[in-house]
C-alpha cells in the first residue's frame, strides 16, 4: 500500500503520526505513474490499512490518495 501527497509538509506530518502509532512504514519516492504534487510517498502493509485511514482522517492529513499495487500499476483504494 502507498500514500501519495500533494505537499512535502503533509508527507512529513503523516510520517511522524504513523511512526508515533507504531505502524511499520517506509518513505519512498512517489512512483511516476501517480501524479502528485509531492515527490515523497509512504509505503505500509495492507494489514495496517484501516488504522492508517483512521489516523489520516482523524488528524486531517491532506493526501492525494491511497494506492495499491496491482501487477505493474497502482490502483487507488477508496
Amino acid at each position: 500500500m502507498l500514500i501519495a501527497f500533494d505537499s512535502t509538509q503533509q508527507a512529513l506530518r503523516a510520517e511522524m503520526l504513523l511512526e508515533y502509532a507504531d505502524i511499520d512504514i517506509d518513505t519512498c519516492p512517489t512512483p511516476k505513474e501517480i501524479t502528485a504534487g509531492c515527490a515523497l510517498s509512504i509505503e505500509f502493509s495492507r494489514e495496517e490499512l484501516q488504522e492508517v485511514k483512521e489516523i489520516i482522517i482523524s488528524q486531517k492529513v491532506e493526501i492525494k490518495g491511497i494506492f495499491e499495487r496491482k501487477e505493474k500499476h497502482y490502483v487507488e483504494v477508496k
